[in-house]
């Protein structure tokens, strides 16, 4: 601008070039300001980010889409079915499938509808209380050992080795008389053994995190370890819990389906994918309706958590997905 104006030989003040560069474009037109802060216009959250990043990814609405029909499929369907799951049909005892019971009946008479849906209720129930605690406990012990540090951490990195070394299927199996027949306590005991390799993973991190100049600020300014922990630490790795939290659902899902598919999860009168397969795994060649089910049911459920899951991982960390999408 200063340029081209000395080679004119046109005369303006300094003033006058900074009004013409603030308020003309090129051809003379005047731009109008934003009126939001500059502040304002220019940063985007962590959070706004990655909303926006799962709104473009097809995986993640096709997972949720799914999820939810699923959850109406399950918690509405028996409403309108017409019948209870333990419901017993006389005059229709081991059907194929017909117009009176669509997924046919078993041997007594019930409807595998029905069953069907209320077993999948029981089974996200499970999986959607057993999944969030799991990552709960694991940020919570993760991050104060990671954070305190000492013999605390070395005691507790200690007894998350332990845990990892033991299977925990079977570990599951010799709880079972602590939770015959309550669904209830199984799901806290599917919480209690499924934390281990996140607890490290955020111990890791916490371990970074507490150098970092924001925590010994508030450490220095008189806050307690709990008060740093929940109010500095956690939300500083959150993203890595939301994706831990999603994945676990289904991973809690196929856990309480095989121990019930295996007599170790839950059991009659209640019902559940797992006891739906048991059931029908021995017809499964020539009463197949009892059996594809619930199998299509916990196929398509765990593939419809697995986009979920995949794709809040894509949109925490892009360099993880490789442009899938």
């Amino acid at each position: 601008m200063r340029r081209w104006i000395r080679e004119s030989g046109d005369e303006m003040t300094l003033s006058g070039i900074d009004a013409l560069t603030e308020k003309e474009s090129g051809f003379g037109l005047e731009v109008p300001e934003d009126p939001r802060p500059v502040r304002e216009r220019r940063s985007v959250s962590r959070g706004g980010m990655i909303w926006r990043r799962l709104k473009a990814t097809p995986r993640f609405w096709i997972g949720t889409g799914v999820i939810v029909g699923l959850v109406l499929f399950a918690t509405v369907g028996p409403l309108l079915t017409g019948y209870a799951f333990d419901d017993q049909d006389v005059l229709y005892l081991n059907y194929p499938p017909t117009t009176v019971h669509w997924f046919g009946t078993d041997t007594l008479g019930h409807d595998v509808l029905t069953q069907t849906m209320v077993g999948l209720q029981k089974s996200l129930i499970i999986g959607f209380i057993a999944g969030p605690l799991s990552t709960l406990l694991s940020a919570l012990i993760g991050s104060f050992a990671g954070y305190v540090g000492g013999a605390s951490d070395k005691v507790i990195s200690w007894f998350i080795d332990l845990m990892l070394v033991l299977p925990t299927f079977f570990i599951l199996i010799l709880l079972y008389p602590f939770f015959n027949g309550s669904w209830v306590l199984m799901t806290f005991f599917l919480a209690l053994t499924g934390w281990m390799i996140m607890a490290q993973v955020v111990r890791s991190q916490t371990r970074s995190l507490r150098e970092r100049d924001f925590v010994k600020a508030a450490r220095f300014m008189g806050f307690g370890p709990w008060t740093v922990v929940t109010r500095h630490i956690i939300p500083n790795v959150a993203s890595l819990l939301i994706i831990d939290a999603t994945l676990g659902i289904g991973a809690m899902i196929l856990a309480e389906t095989s121990l019930s598919f295996f007599g170790f999860g839950v059991q009659p009168p209640d019902v559940s994918l797992g006891t739906l397969l048991d059931d029908g795994q021995s017809a499964a060649v020539t009463r197949s309706w009892l059996f594809l089910a619930p199998a299509i049911i916990v196929v398509v459920l765990l593939l419809a958590i697995n986009l979920v899951g995949d794709a809040v991982r894509d949109a925490v960390d892009p360099s993880s997905g490789n442009n899938r999408d």
